[in-house]
C-alpha cells in the first residue's frame, strides 16, 4: 500500500525522519558464531501440507542444511541441526523461536533440540515472545525459498519436494548474489571470506550429572500456586487445598497429584526466579464471562436522594 501511495505522489519524502538505526543491519561478525533456524509450510501436489525446516548462516546467510517433514517436530529440527553440523561443524550459539520443537525454555518447559545443542556446547538463544523480526533474515529466506518453488512443477511427493529444495539451496548459495552483503558477494564467497569461530567446547558429562532426586510434599494454595525452591509455581485454581508431590535434581522439578498423575514438569529455575506460570490464560482471557460477573457481583451503591427540600414560595 506504500509503495502504491508513493507511485501516486502522495506521499512526501523525509529521509531526516528515518533513525540511524534503521540503515544499520546486525549481523554476527564469523561464520559459525550464530545459526537461525525457522520452519515453513509447503503444499504437496496432493494438497497435504508439510514441514520445511531452512537452517542459516547469520554471519554469511549459506543455507546450512534444509529438510522436508511431515510435521514441525523435534525430531526433524534434530535432523537437520545434526546434518548442518556433519557438513559445516559446530556453532556457537543457536537462534530460534519459542515454539516447542525448537525452543520452549520460555513456557517452562526444556526441549529436545535444546538438550542435543547443549550436549554439543551451543548456547541457544531465543527472540521474544512476539518479536518475529529476530528471526527476520530467515523469514526472509522463507520469501525467496516460496518464490521459487512456485515456479517448480507441483511435487508428488515428500522426496521430490527435497530435491527441489536441495537444488534451490546450491543456486542460492554459490550463484544467487545476496543484496545483504558487501559487494553483492553469494553467500558461499561470504562464508570463505572469514574464517569460522571456533567450535563450543562440549561440557564435561560428569560436570552435568544428575544429583540424587529430592522429594517434597505442599499443599497448594487458594491462589493455585506451590512454593518450592523459592520460586512459586502455578498449579491452577482447580488444585488449589490438594496436596501436590514433588520430585526434583539439579535439572528438573516434577509435581504429582495425590493420585500419583504428573501434572506439570518445569527446568529448575534460575536462581532468583519469583514465579513461574502453567502455561494457561488466566483472569478475562480465561474466562471473561466469569471476570464479568465478578465485576458485576457487587453493583455500585446509589447514592442516597438528598433529605433536604428547598422552600416553595406560596406569593401568587
Amino acid at each position: 500500500m506504500a509503495r502504491i501511495f508513493t507511485r501516486a505522489g502522495l506521499v512526501i519524502p523525509e529521509p531526516r525522519k528515518k533513525p540511524h538505526s534503521a540503515q544499520k543491519r546486525f549481523v554476527y561478525p564469523q561464520p559459525n558464531a550464530c545459526w537461525q533456524i525457522d520452519a515453513t509450510e509447503w503444499p504437496l501436489a496432493n494438497g497435504k501440507k508439510v514441514a520445511i525446516f531452512q537452517l542459516i548462516d547469520d554471519h554469511s546467510r549459506l543455507a546450512l542444511a534444509s529438510l522436508v517433514a511431515s510435521g514441525e517436530t523435534s525430531e526433524a529440527a534434530i535432523a537437520v541441526v545434526s546434518l548442518a553440523i556433519e557438513r559445516h561443524g559446530v556453532p556457537e550459539k543457536f537462534l530460534s523461536d519459542n515454539g516447542a520443537a525448537l525452543n520452549p525454555t520460555r513456557r517452562g518447559r526444556t526441549g529436545a533440540l535444546v538438550e542435543y545443542l547443549k550436549s554439543q556446547g551451543v548456547e541457544p538463544i531465543t527472540g521474544k515472545p512476539g518479536k518475529p523480526t529476530t528471526q527476520g533474515k530467515n523469514e526472509r529466506f522463507h520469501f525467496t525459498l516460496h518464490r521459487y518453488l512456485r515456479k517448480q512443477p507441483p511435487p508428488a511427493t515428500m522426496a521430490i519436494l527435497q530435491t527441489q529444495i536441495d537444488t534451490f539451496d546450491q543456486y542460492y548459495n554459490t550463484e544467487r548474489e545476496h543484496q545483504a552483503l558487501p559487494g553483492k558477494q553469494t553467500p558461499q564467497e561470504a562464508w570463505l571470506a572469514t574464517p569460522k569461530t571456533p567450535a563450543p567446547a562440549r561440557p564435561d558429562p560428569e560436570a552435568n550429572k544428575p544429583e540424587p532426586p529430592h522429594s517434597k510434599q505442599r499443599r497448594v494454595r487458594k491462589d493455585g500456586r506451590v512454593s518450592v525452591l523459592g520460586t512459586a509455581f502455578n498449579m491452577g485454581n482447580d488444585l488449589a487445598g490438594t496436596a501436590v508431590h514433588i520430585i526434583h535434581d539439579n535439572a528438573t522439578i516434577t509435581f504429582f497429584d495425590a493420585h500419583g498423575t504428573e501434572i506439570i514438569t518445569h527446568p529448575v529455575p534460575v536462581h532468583g526466579t519469583r514465579y513461574i506460570g502453567n502455561g494457561k490464560p488466566s483472569g478475562v482471557a480465561a474466562d471473561p464471562r466469569g471476570a464479568r460477573s465478578k465485576r458485576t457481583k457487587y453493583p455500585p451503591r446509589k447514592r442516597p436522594e438528598s433529605t433536604t427540600t428547598k422552600e416553595v414560595s406560596t406569593e401568587s
